[in-house]
């Protein structure tokens, strides 16, 4: 990359050109100059009336701004000129307040030999170089002046004078004379080269000083963290062991059950069963509770008290519990997919055989936990159809139990069968009635019968008739020793019938109850072991180039941040 030279150009042609007048006329005002003007040589027929030079040079005072500074003392006034000097110099002013006053004494045209005296003579005439509002105030009065300057052809007018003159007349000059401008340098090809290879180590300078700036913030921010981490990580960490298994929560319930109906028989058979049961012993795995009972079963504190592990890993003699919990979260790694229902572990530790002890042990609990999940709900139903069942049987022993009292006090096993043989009698005795009468009635038709005869006959009859009807007061009415059959059967009949409700309902609290212990045997979960825990023979961590990577990656991003933010800072602040 080449930057050609900026150099300053003052006119535009040779002919734009100010020269100095030879004559000068006196000022009016503070400091007025005027010079004459030529563009281009003036025709042939120009005027020479000095009337009309006069009219063409008439012109009044410029107002430069600068009215209020007045001419700079004599040096011998005030302090000595090196003392003031040196009170300049430890005022510490920078480079560019230096260059500035420089800049400003120039343009007032005063000497000065250094940029201290320039600050010296400034301030001597009222002027502070570090002020806003006088540059300001200069550049507007230089402004004004660039205005009111007359151009090419125009008139310059003195007090008291008046010239006229014609614009590129040659010989013609008033007023006194302008300082002179820098000329126009030939720009040779030596200098031009010159000038090329002074910007371009300039440039090669600066970016030689920013790339250092830039390797020493990223050797700070970036390389030194990193090294430190790669140090930690390859030299001075214990190397731990992870034993990795995976399992399962299953439940008892058939897979292809043709009963199952609904939403119910949909899900009954898939994963989405057990999600809840999974997920809850996912979280009782990496609880307090389980923490403590690896502590208190296998020594979990004690693996990570040992002098021989990294400080940063170790834990103290005196860890609280909260800390034994933040790592143990740390060497307990547990995941759980829903998808296949199922759960990954990981166990780290500083020992394989450690390790392994730790993973079976957390295995054991997840299956302790999932049969208290279960048998809480397995117990209450089981326990409602029990008591049904007992009660109901209690109730047909009872049953039963009365009909016996009734036949041991009654004296009758069977109401009917002794109906029946009550019955039979009484028709038996019906019948034999009906023979005598008929016999009674032959007797009587003859005209003469045998008085005797139809006595007998007339007392079996009687006798008949008392003997059924005493039949008959033994269904309906009873002895003194014993009650009637009507009574007895109805007895019976209640105990017996009530016997028989109680056995009905005894079948159905057993066929409940069986119910119950088939639906508990579906609400059984277990867990399926897929992966066994195996102790590892190489270590697992710390995984040191990826870590050292991500350091790195993180040192990169903060330095990246925070680079950012100061250049956002540093251009609100410039604007």
């Amino acid at each position: 990359m080449t930057t050609p030279p900026k150099v300053h150009r003052y006119h535009a042609s040779a002919e734009e050109s100010v020269r100095p007048t030879a004559q000068a006329v006196p000022a009016a005002g503070h400091g007025d100059i005027r010079v004459a003007v030529r563009k281009r040589p003036a025709a042939a027929n120009a005027t020479t009336d000095e009337d009309e030079r006069e009219r063409f040079m008439r012109t009044d005072p410029v107002e430069d701004g600068l009215a209020h500074v007045g001419p700079a003392p004599s040096p011998d006034a005030g302090e000595d000129l090196e003392a003031q000097l040196d009170q300049i110099r430890r005022e510490n002013l920078s480079e560019r307040q230096l260059r500035i006053a420089r800049r400003i004494a120039a343009l007032h045209q005063i000497e000065v030999a250094s940029d201290e005296e320039a600050v010296l003579r400034l301030r001597q005439r009222g002027i502070d170089p570090s002020h806003r509002a006088a540059l300001g105030q200069i550049l507007s009065s230089e402004g004004s002046r660039a205005q009111a300057a007359p151009k090419a052809g125009t008139v310059a007018v003195m007090p008291g004078k008046q010239v006229a003159v014609p614009a590129g007349r040659p010989g013609t000059e008033v007023g006194p004379p302008r300082p002179s401008l820098p000329a126009r340098e030939v720009l040779t090809e030596e200098k031009r080269a010159a000038e090329i290879i002074r910007i371009q180590q300039d440039i090669a300078r600066r970016r030689r000083r920013r790339m250092v700036m830039l390797a020493l913030r990223l050797l700070a921010f970036v390389i030194l963290p990193t090294a430190a981490a790669a140090w930690y990580y390859f030299a001075l960490a214990t190397p731990l062991y992870a034993t990795n298994s995976q399992f399962r929560i299953q439940s008892a319930e058939g897979q292809g059950t043709g009963g199952a109906g609904g939403l119910g028989g949909l899900l009954g058979g898939s994963q989405l069963a057990t999600n809840t049961d999974s997920v809850a012993v996912q979280s009782y795995l990496t609880s307090r509770d389980a923490m403590l009972r690896l502590d208190g079963d296998k020594g979990f504190r004690q693996a990570y008290q040992d002098p021989a592990i990294d400080p940063v890993k170790r834990l103290p003699p005196d860890a609280t519990n909260e800390a034994t919990f933040e790592l143990y979260q740390k060497s307990v790694k547990i995941g759980y997919d829903p998808t296949e229902g199922m759960i990954d572990m990981e166990v780290i530790a500083p020992n394989p055989q450690q390790s392994q002890e730790f993973s079976l042990a957390l295995i054991a609990y997840a299956e302790e936990q999932v049969d208290q999940m279960t048998s809480r709900l397995r117990d209450d139903q089981m326990e409602g159809a029990i008591s049904i069942y007992q009660d109901a049987e209690a109730k047909v022993l009872a049953a039963q139990r009365r009909v016996q009292e009734l036949q041991q006090t009654l004296g009758v096993l069977d109401p009917v069968a002794e109906g029946t043989v009550v019955m039979n009698q009484v028709s038996a005795l019906e019948t034999q009635l009906a023979t005598k009468r008929l016999e009674l009635g032959q007797l009587l038709s003859n005209a003469q019968p045998l008085e005797s005869r139809v006595a007998t006959l007339r007392g079996d009859i009687t006798r008949l008739e008392e003997m059924i009807a005493q039949t008959r007061e033994q269904l309906t009415q009873g002895g003194q020793d014993r009650n009637s059959l009507a009574l007895i059967s109805g007895e019976l009949r209640i105990a017996e019938s009530e016997l028989l409700t109680r056995q009905e309902l005894l079948a159905a609290a057993a066929a409940q109850m069986e119910a119950a212990r088939i639906e508990a045997n579906k609400q059984v979960r277990y867990l399926s072991l897929s992966v066994a825990p195996v102790a590892p023979d190489e270590a697992t961590y710390p995984k040191a180039f990826q870590n050292t990577l991500v350091a790195f990656l993180i040192f990169s991003g903060i330095y990246l941040m925070l680079s950012l933010t100061a250049s956002i800072l540093r251009e609100q602040v410039s604007t």
